[in-house]
């Protein structure tokens, strides 16, 4: 009798696995490793989100909630997004998701068809790109480039590429890994463009209150140059700037249309985010601006820190980001990021990611991720040095 394997799917087979991951589990064994590999803070959640868990929990919030997450985190949600970008909002346009990734998921699964082209700005986070070959979507990379010492998009070339076989465009500003960060008027072209051709736009802005311009509250958002019912979906989170990374909480500002459906998605996927996690979120969003801001400030001043030290060693290149929580560099001469990077956890105990993780246009480069102590940053500058003159 003929058996059958039990394999998964061919396009599951074929899915890249994470260069961060394996990276990252080839140095966790190790004690003296410095990580800066992965996208977080090393700041705990503030404790009045924490309260505000724990409260719900001990009131015994843990039963299914709406579909949508619960009424009073959309209202608020709406409120500050509102706020935030000076752009009328209802809660009926909000899904609270598990996760900013859950919410890109989401998006994907609402949006295309198996075969859809979806183009992603990158380099950009590996999720990204995943999540629509998870779909079964043809993924195409536009590549930015870098131009007197920062990355910038073509956006003439950037157009020309967006024809009406394009399902999808994804785009994530201010960017992970580069610091990338998209101007009003790019935006306005973009969105002019995909709609005249019935393009989506998902806009992942989960980096939005991490922009480097201290002008700004929040960086540029694609809602502030949008109407409703234009084929928009921004995707955003709680993780960065209340470093509520491990609470898997997210939201997505939907078209109404497309809003009407969620609920039936999110059932399928979720059923719920959890309502003592919700009730995290709410606090964060209400009481937590003070948080938000203090978290940008920390970052400008790692920032200064980390670039400073990159900018001494003459063997680096390195960029200027506008935000985020990133410096993304190079060593002359070296164009295999993961045996760079791996050399560095063997050889001085420095945990970065490899640019190949972001697509092909990341090769080369270097992730550091430089939401960490001054302390710990300096140490990973001092053994960064170290490396660069063996």
């Amino acid at each position: 009798m003929m058996r059958f394997p039990p394999e998964p799917h061919a396009r599951i087979q074929a899915l890249a696995e994470s260069p961060i991951r394996a990276l990252s589990n080839h140095g966790l064994s190790r004690k003296d490793v410095l990580p800066f590999w992965f996208g977080e803070s090393d700041q705990p959640t503030a404790g009045f989100i924490c309260d505000a868990a724990a409260t719900a929990l001990k009131a015994g919030q843990t039963f299914y909630v709406q579909n949508m997450g619960i009424p009073p985190l959309r209202e608020a949600i709406a409120r500050y997004v509102s706020d935030l970008h000076g752009v009328p909002m209802s809660a009926e346009r909000i899904a609270v998701t598990n996760s900013g990734v859950t919410g890109v998921m989401l998006a994907m699964q609402a949006t295309l068809d198996p075969g859809d082209r979806v183009m992603i700005i990158t380099p950009c986070w590996p999720n990204l790109f995943e999540i629509p070959r998870i779909l079964s979507g043809n993924v195409t990379y536009f590549p930015l480039d870098v131009r007197d010492g920062a990355w910038h998009l073509d956006e003439d070339r950037l157009l020309a590429a967006l024809t009406p076989a394009v399902r999808l465009l994804l785009i994530n500003s201010p960017s992970n890994p580069t610091g990338w960060q998209i101007t009003p008027a790019q935006q306005r072209r973009i969105v002019e463009h995909c709609r005249k051709h019935g393009i989506w736009i998902v806009a992942d802005e989960v980096y939005e209150r991490l922009t480097f311009d201290v002008t700004l509250r929040a960086a540029p958002s694609f809602l502030a140059v949008t109407d409703p019912d234009d084929r928009l979906i921004v995707v955003n989170s709680f993780s960065k700037a209340w470093s509520m990374t491990g609470w898997r909480l997210g939201w997505l500002v939907l078209p109404p249309a497309l809003a009407a459906h969620l609920p039936k998605l999110i059932e399928y996927n979720s059923s719920s985010s959890p309502p003592f996690t919700q009730a995290a979120g709410l606090a964060a969003i209400t009481q937590g601006e003070d948080l938000a801001v203090a978290s940008r400030a920390r970052m400008i001043a790692n920032r200064d820190l980390v670039l400073s030290g990159l900018r001494r060693i003459n063997s680096i290149e390195v960029t200027e980001p506008a935000g985020g929580m990133y410096a993304f560099f190079r060593f002359q001469g070296e164009s295999d990021s993961f045996a760079v990077a791996k050399r560095l956890i063997d050889e001085v105990g420095l945990g970065l990611a490899p640019g190949v993780a972001f697509g092909p246009a990341g090769e080369g480069w270097l992730r550091w991720c430089f939401a960490a102590s001054a302390a710990k940053l300096t140490d990973g500058l001092a053994r960064l040095q170290r490396f660069s003159t063996r």
